[in-house]
């Protein structure tokens, strides 16, 4: 009888837990939605009001502010640009850290594990020196070129490859087929939970991409959904209700494709986890 007793206080622990963390991360979101359609008075009346007056001419003005179209396709096609390099180089990177043997891969491999400890604001500028220097500012491939790689690709599809099944690969390589074969043909789809989790991380990481494309694109018309929320802030006054409704359109196809690919994103991410 006790220890039943224990388990239920046990698990009703647990279950609080978990409603605190639900509600610590929803309430924001709720907060953001309801900001979006009050009034600036309202948004910034001490103490706050929770019920809003229903102003939807808010997501109207965001329309009108900025160049929104704009920048959601430059959005949609840098955040693309990245996952489809990261996907490829950084899967063609991990398999061979996985499964190729060669002098010195031990070494390279933490090599390139030194670079997760480097602050990304250190290549600012070296970037910045490139991407001027090839007359790459204010344009897409400024903010697509300098994320088609990153060292956290590679240890996250490594970590895949290295739980996958070495019988497939042998018995290709007694038919006859070389590296680039089967890592196209074999390796590749079999890795498909892992390429899903890294496509929706770098998606996000994309998305929110704020400091590199205010630095690199000045003109509003090839700022990212990020850069030109952020022109919305003012310095002495900023129209938070239209910020929050700017905000709550550009998170939503995000959000949309979290929950289309939620499934195979956990499984990836638990595979990644299985062998090292």
């Amino acid at each position: 009888m006790s220890d039943h007793r224990m388990s239920d206080r046990r698990a009703f622990g647990v279950h609080a837990v978990l409603v605190a963390a639900s509600l610590a991360m929803v309430v924001p979101f709720v907060w953001q939605v309801v900001t979006s359609l009050k009034t600036l008075s309202d948004a910034t009346r001490v103490p706050p009001t929770f019920l809003p007056e229903g102003r939807w001419d808010n997501y109207a003005k965001v329309f009108d502010l900025l160049p929104f179209g704009e920048q959601f396709v430059n959005t949609v096609v840098m955040a693309a640009g990245r996952v489809v390099g990261q996907v490829l180089f950084c899967s063609m990177a991990a398999y061979a850290f996985a499964r190729l043997r060669f002098p010195g891969r031990n070494v390279l491999f933490g090599v390139f594990l030194s670079v997760l400890m480097v602050p990304p604001q250190l290549f600012v500028i070296p970037q910045y020196q490139i991407m001027s220097s090839l007359g790459w500012l204010n344009s897409l491939q400024a903010i697509i070129v300098p994320g088609l790689f990153s060292a956290f690709g590679v240890f996250l599809l490594r970590q895949f490859f290295l739980g996958l099944p070495r019988e497939l690969e042998e018995a290709a390589r007694l038919d006859g087929a070389g590296p680039v074969r089967i890592y196209w043909s074999i390796m590749l789809p079999l890795a498909r939970p892992g390429l899903v989790a890294l496509s929706v991380l770098v998606l996000l990481w994309a998305w929110n991409d704020l400091f590199w494309p205010l630095v690199v694109n000045t003109d509003p018309e090839k700022m990212t959904l990020s850069a030109g929320l952020a022109s919305l802030q003012g310095q002495y006054q900023t129209d938070y209700p239209v910020l929050m409704a700017g905000s709550l359109i550009a998170s939503l196809p995000v959000i949309a494709v979290f929950v289309f690919l939620q499934r195979q994103f956990i499984q990836g991410i638990a595979h990644t986890g299985s062998k090292g």
